[in-house]
C-alpha cells in the first residue's frame, strides 16, 4: 500500500492518471495510425487500448521494481525479512493498479462497441501469468540495479524497443513469415494476443499462447531468482 500511495502522492488527479495515460495514448495513436496512416484493423481504438493496457502493466511493473531495493535501504540494513518480498511488494502495487485499470476497461470497451462475453472470466488468468512474468524479470533487474545503476537507463531503452517489437500499434500479420517464429516467442506478444482474442474475437487463448507464456515465466523466475540470490549478500554494501 505504501508503494501504491507513493506513486500518486501530491498528484491532484491521483490514480486517475493511470487511466488517463493509456486513454491519451489510445487517442494519439488512433489519430496517427488509424486516420493518418489508415490502419485497416477493425475497431482500432479498442484493439489498441487492449494492447496498451497489457504493455503498461509490464512496463510499469518492471520499471518500478528497479528501485525496490535501492529505494528501501532501511529494509535491507535494519529489518530482517526475506528480501525478495521487497521486490514482490513493488510488483503487487503495480498489480493493484493494473486490476483497477482493467476494471475500468469494461465500460470503455462497451462504449467502443465491443461485446463482453463469458470469456472475460479468463482475463484474471492472463493477468496472473503476466504478474508472474513481471516478478521474474523484476528480481533480476532489482538486484542488478543495486550494483550497476546504469540499468535504469538500459531498461528504459529496452522498453522503448519492446514497445515496437510487440504488436501494440500494428497487426502482427505484417511480420514476414521467416521471422514469425522468433517474433511469437515474445511472451508479451502472446499476452496481448490472448487478451485480444478474448475481447475482440470471442475466442479463448490458444494452447501455444499458454505454453510460450508459462515457459517464459519459468525461465525468468529461474534466471531472475538466480541473479537475485547471487547479488543478495552484497545489497547492504552497495546501498
Amino acid at each position: 500500500m505504501k508503494d501504491f500511495k507513493l506513486r500518486y502522492r501530491n498528484s491532484v488527479l491521483g490514480f486517475l492518471w493511470s487511466l488517463l495515460n493509456p486513454l491519451a495514448y489510445m487517442v494519439i495513436l488512433t489519430a496517427v495510425f488509424g486516420f493518418l496512416l489508415h490502419s485497416n484493423i477493425p475497431n482500432f481504438p479498442g484493439w489498441l487500448l487492449l494492447g496498451l493496457l497489457v504493455w503498461r502493466f509490464f512496463s510499469v511493473g518492471t520499471s518500478t521494481s528497479l528501485y525496490s531495493i535501492v529505494g528501501n535501504p532501511s529494509f535491507i540494513t535494519k529489518v530482517h525479512l526475506p528480501r525478495f518480498l521487497i521486490v514482490l511488494s513493488a510488483n503487487v502495487a503495480s498489480l493493484y493498479g493494473a486490476v483497477l485499470e482493467f476494471a475500468v476497461l469494461f465500460p470503455v470497451l462497451i462504449f467502443l462497441g465491443i461485446r463482453i462475453t463469458f470469456l472475460a472470466l479468463l482475463l484474471p488468468v492472463i493477468i496472473g501469468l503476466e504478474f508472474v512474468l513481471i516478478f521474474g524479470v523484476s528480481l533480476g533487474l532489482a538486484a542488478l540495479n543495486t550494483r550497476y545503476r546504469d540499468f535504469n537507463q538500459l531498461w528504459e531503452i529496452t522498453l522503448q524497443l519492446g514497445f515496437f517489437v510487440s504488436p501494440i500499434v500494428y497487426d502482427p500479420g505484417l511480420i514476414p513469415n521467416r521471422y514469425k517464429f522468433l517474433y511469437f516467442l515474445n511472451p508479451v506478444t502472446r499476452l496481448i494476443d490472448a487478451v485480444r482474442d478474448i475481447f475482440l474475437f470471442g475466442l479463448p487463448p490458444f494452447l501455444t499462447d499458454y505454453a510460450v507464456i508459462l515457459t517464459a515465466c519459468v525461465i525468468f523466475l529461474l534466471v531472475g531468482g538466480g541473479i537475485f540470490h547471487s547479488f543478495e549478500r552484497s545489497f547492504a554494501e552497495e546501498l
